[in-house]
């Protein structure tokens, strides 16, 4: 089956309620507190899967412990031609070039709207219509928009899929970005944490320049990784596809850019570590690396929601194994080994 097909089927049976039971619980030794928010375990969903907020209080109920919806532009955008969605079985791996394709602001609010009094952290991705002339505008309106239903901003200014759009990374367009968002916040009965979500080829200086304008932008957490244009040594005949590469070849370099700026930030900014968890050993090797929380999508694509459990399951066991007390004791202990060599020690 189309990969794409796939997914819509499985966001249709979600709101149909199969496999719907009682939220499952998370063990009491994963608690995490980033950003003035209590998460029941570090693990969530990332953005892509549940563009449209049809289904994050089944997404919940799997037992992570946040979703977050997108990306979701303020203008209603079909994205690029299909195909456009692939998986790359023999890699487990994904690539997509979908471009933002979403119902814009104005549905996904009013789906937030409904659901505003159930419980869950919910963040939401917010991104740049493809033919928008004022790109800084559109996230301000993202900010504008969803401020009452939001736990946390998601400003995804790295999706290799819209083009131009990972120029606003840049030393030139970040501070202007960065500044014109948190006026926008500011004005807000609630102001809402806003992390920031960057690329995983970018070059030692660029990382540099954003860290800096993290540290001094009132930025409250950041995101490593998106998908990446790269394509290390892949085996499926899709490798040649155009678009973001997700999944289990994106583990190493982005564990490795998130413990270099783990180590560039000396672990002032909460980090969300993203990029081809697929086990309990590499969510330990993330955290390690200098991530907080988590994120996965990809591998839900190829090991079933059952990976949920089985992830937080094996994240209590390491903790206790490692004595540290908390999680948040073991974030970035071995940042530096991990910023020059394999995350897992290969």
């Amino acid at each position: 089956m189309d990969a794409e097909t796939a997914h819509g089927l499985t966001i249709k049976a979600l709101k149909a309620g199969l496999g719907r039971s009682a939220k499952i619980s998370s063990p009491t030794n994963l608690a995490v507190s980033c950003f003035g928010l209590s998460f029941q375990n570090p693990l969530g969903l990332a953005a892509g899967f549940d563009k449209n907020a049809e289904v994050p209080d089944a997404v919940l109920a799997m037992g992570f412990g946040f979703v977050e919806v997108g990306t979701v532009t303020p203008r209603p955008q079909e994205g690029n031609p299909r195909p456009r969605l692939f998986r790359l079985s023999e890699d487990q791996a994904v690539i997509n070039r979908l471009g933002f394709n979403n119902e814009g602001h104005a549905a996904v609010l009013e789906r937030l709207r409904r659901r505003k009094r159930r419980s869950g952290i919910l963040g939401v991705n917010i991104g740049a219509n493809k033919n928008s002339t004022d790109r800084i505008s559109d996230y301000a309106a993202g900010i504008n928009a969803f401020s009452d239903v939001a736990s946390y901003f998601t400003i995804n200014i790295s999706s290799p899929n819209t083009p131009g759009l990972r120029s606003l990374q840049s030393a030139a367009e970040l501070p202007a970005l960065l500044k014109r968002l948190n006026d926008a916040r500011q004005t807000r009965q609630r102001k809402v944490p806003m992390l920031l979500k960057i690329a995983p080829d970018l070059e030692a200086e660029e990382m540099q320049a954003i860290a800096k304008c993290c540290l001094s932008s009132v930025v409250d957490g950041v995101i490593i990784s998106n998908t990446t244009l790269s394509r290390p040594a892949l085996q499926s005949h899709y490798a040649r596809e155009t678009g973001g590469l997700s999944g289990a070849p994106l583990f190493d370099p982005s564990t490795q850019q998130l413990a270099r700026f783990y180590l560039l930030t000396k672990g002032r900014i909460p980090l969300v570590g993203v990029g081809g968890i697929a086990n309990a050993d590499h969510a330990w090797s993330k955290i390690c690396a200098g991530a907080s929380l988590l994120q996965l999508y990809s591998a839900l694509v190829f090991q079933g929601p059952g990976l949920v459990q089985e992830i937080l399951s094996g994240l209590s066991r390491k903790l206790a194994g490692k004595n540290f007390a908390t999680l948040g004791d073991a974030v970035g202990n071995s940042a530096e080994r991990i910023a020059h060599h394999s995350p897992l020690g290969k």
